[in-house]
């Protein structure tokens, strides 16, 4: 072949050929993601303990208002629902409500037709039947533990707003210890399990009952069985009350204030078998003999008025 023709050949298959740059290899196939294998962790948010209750930080009471009716001289139970106050009498008083203003101004005075103060010590509030707002008197004082046949509670719907009724006729349901006559000064009503909850004054240990599912709501004339009987770590204990929304219990003796946090729908002896949230900084001694506490605000602020004439309310909250 003539060399013009063989350099023309060799340019032809030099065209044909790739590039001298180097070429990369094919990547390798990604393996295959494996059943067992263990996902990447993520990130959980701890969760916030609860706030302590506001009451927990109540140092003192600041005084609101005294008592201008005289005959109101030995007040053992208080309880705030609406726009008032509603006390009762110790034994030997009548066997009425007062209703009453934070100032001491009484609204009125509503008798309970069929019942007997043999020993009241405590008023509570709650849901009655059908949901009806009511107030219950808790007829539970026993110093010399003689009441073997029971201790009753008067249940009898809040009056509305407006003119207090004279007289209006009481549910009474009678209330048996498993464990033979207790002297109590102390009764709740759960809003949360319709139950009626009594705690004893003992030096050594307060004991806690309660009646069951729907003994706050049972029929007039029963009897109720109270049971579960548990210790509360707070000696003499001279009242108590629950938050309306029955996420807080309150409890009180003649100096301290203890507050406890309820855990879901547990019944309240097993609230108030724990170690206190709390015990308020506040000396409630100064007061004088005090059997009376009501709670506002859904238990952010509690109330009080000490036994004697011309007693003064005293409000406990934090300070501002």
């Amino acid at each position: 072949m003539h060399r013009p023709a063989l350099l023309a050949v060799l340019l032809l298959l030099a065209g044909c050929g790739g590039s001298d740059a180097p070429v990369a290899p094919p990547a390798a196939p990604a393996p295959a993601a494996s059943a067992t294998a263990t996902p990447a962790p993520t990130a959980t948010a701890t969760p916030r303990p609860p706030a302590r209750p506001a009451l927990c930080r109540a140092t003192r009471g600041i005084e609101m208002g005294t008592l201008v009716d005289a005959a109101l001289d030995e007040v053992s139970g208080l309880v705030y629902r609406g726009t008032r106050y509603w006390a009762v009498e110790d034994s030997g008083g009548p066997a009425s409500l007062f209703a009453l203003s934070g100032d001491g101004v009484p609204f009125g005075t509503m008798a309970l037709a069929g019942a007997a103060n043999v020993d009241w010590e405590d008023l509570a509030a709650g849901p009655g039947p059908d949901s009806v707002p009511s107030l219950y008197v808790g007829d539970i004082g026993d110093n010399g533990a003689v009441r073997s046949d029971g201790v009753q509670v008067y249940r009898v719907p809040t009056p509305p707003a407006g003119a207090i009724p004279g007289s209006a006729p009481a549910a009474a349901l009678t209330l048996r210890y498993p464990d033979g006559p207790q002297d109590a000064e102390a009764l709740l009503v759960d809003p949360v399990r319709d139950e009626l909850v009594v705690v004893t004054k003992r030096a050594l240990g307060a004991r806690v009952y309660r009646g069951g599912p729907q003994s706050a709501l049972a029929a007039p004339g029963s009897t109720v069985a109270l049971q579960d009987r548990r210790r509360v770590d707070l000696g003499i204990v001279t009242a108590g009350d629950v938050s309306p929304d029955g996420r807080l219990v309150a409890l009180r003796s003649y100096g301290t204030l203890a507050v406890w946090r309820r855990r879901g729908d547990e019944p309240l002896t097993a609230t108030l078998a724990r170690a206190a949230t709390c015990r308020a900084p506040a000396d409630l001694s100064v007061e004088g003999q005090g059997e009376t506490l009501a709670l506002l605000r859904e238990g952010r602020a509690a109330v009080t008025l000490p036994e004697g004439a011309g007693a003064t309310f005293r409000i406990y909250e934090p300070p501002r």
